[in-house]
């Protein structure tokens, strides 16, 4: 199933749907970063860095948490022999430790043309439900001293903001979030390989899309991802009524991504909808599961800080 719900009820005849972005000042709710108060994003696996923060290191000091033994050298500080190895071998060896560092996070935000979708159950469309979640973990790396970056694409890349941890950073991711419009088809495949070869620096790449795109090449590109060794969080935003599907009346749906509108009966369809999604999903999970990548569902018709705050409280455990 390539796209399975890229249409867009509209009233018939149709009319024009306007999707007005927020300024910057509305992606980032001051209640909302209250409640997200105390809460990190932390790395579960060895990170890349180059200053002191609160993510492990491949890289070898002398921090908190022992990792191994290495002999004894002419020059090394003595603090660190480790005796009892000594009185058992009767030779010098000293305790390595795993250095903290700092973090890099990549955002990648979909603004393809079904992002623009937005129900009369949800507060914003899902693009602007993306573009909070994306404002939102930014406000909380830069917060605590890590570095954030922020690529926009739909079938092509359309814009990379390189990361950085100044906490200035914030005001131009703010500012190209606002500059970035929906656009055309979702082409999630190659966009994920490009990206997998531009970030050097191995981090987390957290994905924030609706996902409207073929499955099995979605997956190959954040196996891309894997396998340059990145840690891999797929926030899949989605409107309610894509989920529930509660349309009673005769409905027309414009087409969107370049597929043509639909006159429907919905009670005709809704039992065939809903199992054609709920298989779609079926396979999504699966194959996060397959490949260690969290999977974060994102109802836009839910409070943006519930779910964020309960993934980060999860992951910190």
């Amino acid at each position: 199933m390539n796209n399975p719900y890229p249409l867009s009820p509209i009233p018939y005849p149709p009319s024009p749907i306007p999707c007005n972005m927020p300024d910057a000042q509305k992606f980032l709710d001051p209640e909302m970063l209250a409640k997200l108060q105390g809460l990190q994003l932390r790395a579960r696996t060895i990170v890349e860095g180059y200053v002191s923060g609160v993510h492990r290191s491949p890289f070898h000091g002398f921090s908190i948490e022992f990792a191994e033994h290495r002999e004894y050298s002419p020059g090394d500080d003595l603090r660190y022999l480790d005796w009892k190895v000594f009185g058992r071998t009767d030779k010098f060896y000293l305790k390595q430790y795993e250095e903290e560092t700092n973090l890099v996070c990549y955002l990648l935000l979909d603004t393809s043309e079904s992002m623009t979708y937005k129900s009369d159950a949800a507060a914003m469309s899902k693009l602007e439900y993306a573009q909070c979640a994306a404002a939102a973990l930014a406000y909380l790396i830069l917060h605590q001293q890590d570095s954030v970056g922020l690529a926009a694409f739909d079938e092509e890349l359309r814009s990379l903001v390189r990361p950085s941890g100044n906490p200035s950073h914030l005001k131009e991711l703010l500012h190209f979030m606002e500059q970035t419009p929906g656009g055309r088809k979702t082409a999630t495949g190659p966009i994920f390989h490009d990206l997998a070869e531009r970030f050097k620096k191995r981090g987390i790449v957290v994905v924030l899309s609706d996902l409207f795109d073929d499955v099995e090449q979605m997956i190959r590109g954040l196996e891309h991802f894997r396998h340059r060794r990145h840690e891999v969080v797929l926030m899949h935003v989605l409107d309610p009524a894509e989920l529930d599907f509660p349309f009673e009346r005769i409905t027309l749906f414009r087409g969107l991504e370049q597929l043509p509108q639909a006159l429907v009966e919905p009670r005709a369809i809704r039992k065939a909808y809903l199992a054609e999604f709920g298989n779609y999903l079926r396979r999504l999970k699966t194959a996060c599961r397959k490949h260690r990548i969290d999977y974060v569902p994102l109802r836009t018709d839910r409070p943006l800080e519930v779910t964020l705050a309960s993934y980060l409280a999860s992951r910190g455990k």
